[in-house]
């Protein structure tokens, strides 16, 4: 589509669902000059009305519909649950709207295809939301790794874990894209992809399962055509962790890779240049920041300025992503090897 023209005014941005990432959403971006959250929808028009109200949200729709045909709206944030981005990412790029859908980007590889070639057919862009993508912490790191300041990566390991119980929660939902490695695990996942800058050639993982069939707690090895390893791991059983590890063959790197620093703590990126035994990690000045902000700023300036203004993950990223997901859901079921196709 033609860029957008927003000289006279910020991005008007509606969001599709009045859940509690929403309100997170909101709150995050509130200080942007760049863009603003103009319109809410729920499919329960009285619940769009207090949402609304409450976050100080000027309109809101009764129906998703209505908010894809508000004239008004530049572009949509989707925050639904896992099962619905598919068909209300495809309904807003129908809409000619522009769209930022919430990790992970689908349930399967074979949604995310059909939500890309919806917005090719349309001329709109879609990208996948991670927040800590867009946060200066990633933007060091993937500096470090283009720079060679580990030497070649010949090992990731990746880790996000929390505790989720409650079975009224939609992460436990198998039929709303509940488990651990559609949530957290695409977190991890995606880490793995961004650093190791290819696309997976197999995975093997095992896992255990809630009684109603969702991962709780999932185990990958991941191994790459270039003959780097990594190795994921997710959880709904533990205690709060995020961490990654990148060992290279002249140093190592380890970070949190967070969405929201300081919400969850520092962010912490350090590096142990060269490879003696005592050498020591130099930990790096990384600024806090909302990620939702960050993240949204750079789609609002991809869509004016262009998608090289975009720092979150490129389309190739996001399907290799969810192929990887596919792989390693379809593995734990037997702890067998899958193949990746190319």
């Amino acid at each position: 589509m033609d860029r957008l023209n927003m000289r006279n005014r910020p991005l008007q941005i509606g969001i599709l669902g009045a859940a509690n990432i929403a309100r997170n959403f909101i709150a995050g971006v509130a200080p942007s000059k760049m863009l603003t959250v103009a319109a809410v929808a729920s499919r329960d028009p009285a619940k769009a009305e207090a949402f609304a109200r409450e976050t100080g949200v000027p309109r809101f729709h009764g129906s998703y519909e209505a908010l894809l045909a508000d004239r008004e709206i530049d572009a949509v944030y989707i925050p639904l649950p896992n099962s619905l981005h598919a068909e209300w990412a495809i309904r807003a790029a129908e809409s000619g709207k522009p769209i930022l859908c919430e990790k992970p980007l689908a349930v399967t590889g074979k949604e995310g295809r059909r939500m890309f070639a919806a917005a090719r057919a349309n001329n709109v862009p879609l990208v996948e939301a991670y927040p800590y993508l867009a946060q200066v912490q990633t933007a060091k790191l993937r500096q470090m790794i283009a720079a060679g300041a580990i030497g070649k990566v010949k090992l990731i390991r990746s880790s996000f874990g929390i505790t989720s119980v409650d079975p009224a929660n939609i992460r436990l939902s198998p039929s709303l894209g509940g488990g651990a490695l559609l949530d957290a695990g695409s977190y991890a996942m995606s880490l793995i992809r961004i650093v190791a800058g290819e696309r997976p050639a197999r995975v093997q993982a095992t896992a255990s399962f809630a009684a109603n069939g969702v991962d709780l707690t999932t185990i990958a090895n991941i191994a790459f055509p270039s003959g780097l390893l990594a190795q994921l791991s997710c959880s709904f059983e533990t205690g709060y962790h995020r961490h990654a590890l990148i060992g290279g063959d002249g140093g190592v790197i380890e970070t949190n890779f967070l969405n929201h620093p300081p919400a969850s703590g520092p962010a912490i990126l350090q590096v142990k240049r060269g490879i003696a035994f005592g050498a020591a990690f130099e930990p790096l000045d990384v600024p806090d920041g909302n990620g939702f902000l960050r993240e949204a700023e750079s789609f609002a300036a991809s869509l004016s300025n262009g998608p090289v203004q975009w720092t979150g993950a490129t389309e190739a990223e996001s399907l290799d992503i969810l192929d990887s997901l596919d792989a390693i859901r379809a593995s734990a079921q037997t702890g067998a090897w899958v193949e990746l196709s190319e």
